[in-house]
Parts: C-alpha cells; structure tokens; sequence
C-alpha cells in the first residue's frame, strides 16, 4: 500500500483517480480548495493559496506521501476573460505547479505524476497519431503552460533526483462532464440541427474511469519513472460517428446537415471562430502504445461502454426518459 496525494481531487478526474486508489488499498490524501463532502475515505486538506503559494509552511504534519498526483490547474476555456491568460496561465500551471513538487519532495515524496495535456504537443496530428517523440508545437497559451511546466518538472527532476512522470490525455469524457463534451451532448439532446454530417475528421477520448485506472498505474509501478505516457480509450471516432453514438445513448437521435468541412471552414473565418471549426474539421489522434509496452496497461472501459455510462448521467441529470438503442 502506497500513499497518494491527489491535488484537484474534487474535479471529475480526481474524484475517480481518488476512488480507484481506494479500492487498490491505497492511504489517499487530498489536497483542494474548498472541502468536497463525498470524497468518503479521503483525508482532505484545503489550502486555498492562489498558485499554490504558502503551499510548504501549510502542509500538514503527518502527510508523508510516497507520491503525488498533480491534477489542479487552470484549464483551457473557449473564451479566456483574464487581462493576460498567458500569464494566468504560467501562474497556475507553471510555478504553481513547481511549488507543489517543492513542497512534496521536502515531505518525502520520491514519485510526481503531472497530468498535462495532448494540447502541450499540438492541436492536430497531421495525419499521424501523436506519439511521445512528436516534437512539441503547443498553439494557445493553455497548451504553452502545460508543455513548459513539463520542462520545468523534468529539470526539477533531474536537479533534486525526484522521479517525473507527465501523463497527456485528449479530451476526457465522463458522468459530470462540462465545457465542450457538455454542450456537445446539450445540442444532440435538444435536437439542433449541427452541420457536421460530413466531417470525419478522427479524435481520440479518454473516458474518466480509464485515465484514472491509468494515473494509478503511473503512480505506482516502477517502469513509470521519468516517462512520458499518452493515455486513450484506444478507439478513435469522427465527430459525426461521435454525435451519433451520443445520440444513441440519450434515445436522442443526432441531426446532423452535411456541410462539406471547406465550407465550415469559410463560414468560421466570417464568424471568427476559425480555432473551434478547426478542432472541429482536422483529426487529434494519439498513440498511446508506450503505456502498454511500458506499463502493461490498457483501458478497462470500452468506449462505447463510456458513452453509456456519460449518456445515463445526463438522462438522469437533465430528465430525459427512455432507454438508449445499441
């Protein structure tokens, strides 16, 4: 048995990382901003600093952990209001970040696990999937934070002797999902007709469940150490093939109009929502093959099983009634 310590616990990734270290047997710490009454077999510690500052003079006696499994952090929004997002960013997701690890390896933490994100690597794959070894080309300040404070904790790493694991997953999916995921399922759920018929543009997922189980594996296994893993549900769909299996699940039949993707594209230019069509039209698919030669690990939830699961929530959340068609 191992001792974790899960920052952002409270968050969708966290509350399942945090109830699969459990069920391993594991002593689960959890670091959050304000208290999360569910978290059952949890020990939760709030530190409300903005960046995690003060986070070493606050840490509680007797929370030694073996690891830490670094989830907080100021995430990726369609429309960013701070007065400078790129320094949002780093605030949070760079030095905040390395204040945690600092603050860890003076309790004895020998393990930090970093959930980064596929958008540290690129927003596209240009017709390969995107592998460990994919040079880095981060387009928005989010993806720029995220892939400096990788370097950060690897020189951190290879300063203080602490082992770095970075963990990227694409979009993650899951019951309590929001942002895109969300209104993705409010449209096919309302009926809108969506012009995305045509679009077979191919992006991978992770359900909560599976990157969790993963993160678990990063944490404990030995082989993880100073590795950089992608995770997936190993199945790639297109948005149309996505929307309709949503559309399955919810007994919501997806409307989609078939608008060739150029158009779309034109279209989004006029509106000045060139960087939404575009994540729309062009494929993000990830090679997820080192965690398995690695790790021996492969999803436990099938995909399909995962949109079931995220579909029975929102039938249940947003009142819907009827049971899905396979």
């Amino acid at each position: 048995m191992s001792s974790i310590l899960v920052t952002g616990a409270n968050g969708l990734v966290g509350r399942a990382l945090c109830r699969a270290l459990l069920r391993e047997g594991h002593e689960v710490n959890a670091l959050v901003r304000q208290r999360a009454a569910d978290l059952t077999g949890v020990r939760e510690w709030i530190h409300a600093g903005a960046d995690f500052t003060g986070l070493e003079q606050a840490w509680p006696q007797g929370c030694t952990p073996d690891c830490v499994v670094h989830l907080a952090a100021r995430v990726h929004v369609m429309r960013d209001e701070a007065p400078d997002p790129l320094a949002a960013f780093v605030a949070t997701n760079v030095d905040g970040t390395l204040r945690v690890a600092r603050a860890a390896l003076a309790r004895g933490a020998r393990r930090f696990v970093f959930v980064s994100s596929i958008k540290a690597v690129a927003e596209s794959d240009g017709g390969v999937p995107l592998s460990e070894s994919t040079p880095p080309l981060p387009l928005d300040a989010y993806g720029w934070s995220k892939r400096n404070a990788e370097e950060a904790l690897w020189q951190f790493g290879r300063d203080t002797g602490m082992e770095i694991v970075v963990v990227r997953p694409p979009l993650v999916y899951g019951p309590g999902v929001r942002a895109n995921f969300l209104q993705m399922m409010n449209a096919v759920a309302r009926g809108i007709p969506l012009p995305l018929g045509l679009v077979d543009a191919r992006r991978s997922l992770v359900y909560t469940d599976n990157l969790a189980d993963a993160l678990l594996r990063c944490a404990t296994h030995e082989r993880a150490a100073n590795l950089c893993f992608h995770v997936t549900d190993d199945e790639d769909l297109s948005v149309a093939q996505l929307l309709r299996a949503l559309g399955r699940h919810l007994a919501k039949p997806a409307r989609l109009v078939p608008v060739p993707p150029r158009l779309l594209r034109m279209a989004g230019a006029l509106a000045g929502r060139s960087a939404q069509i575009e994540r729309l039209t062009t494929s993000l698919r990830v090679d997820a093959s080192r965690i398995r030669e690695q790790l021996g690990w492969y999803p436990p939830t099938t995909l399909e099983a995962g949109l079931e699961a995220t579909a029975r929530w929102y039938r249940s959340t947003h009142g819907i009634r009827g049971e899905h068609k396979s």
